[in-house]
């Protein structure tokens, strides 16, 4: 499976994360920042064939 990517909402920077499998989604990732290390909420879903996430600080 492809990967996602994703942007850190402290940092701002881009990092990908592997999405569950299909039959799992949408699903919710709890998730540290690859670059900055701040705890994220990813979700991730499916939108017309195409997995998508998004992360949230956890304070959002």
């Amino acid at each position: 499976m492809d990967l996602v990517p994703v942007t850190c909402p402290t940092c701002f920077e881009v990092f990908e994360v592997a999405p569950p499998a299909p039959g799992e989604l949408p699903a919710e990732l709890d998730y540290d920042c690859e670059v900055c290390c701040r705890p994220m909420l990813i979700v991730v879903a499916e939108e017309s064939g195409v997995v998508r996430a998004e992360a949230r600080g956890l304070d959002e």
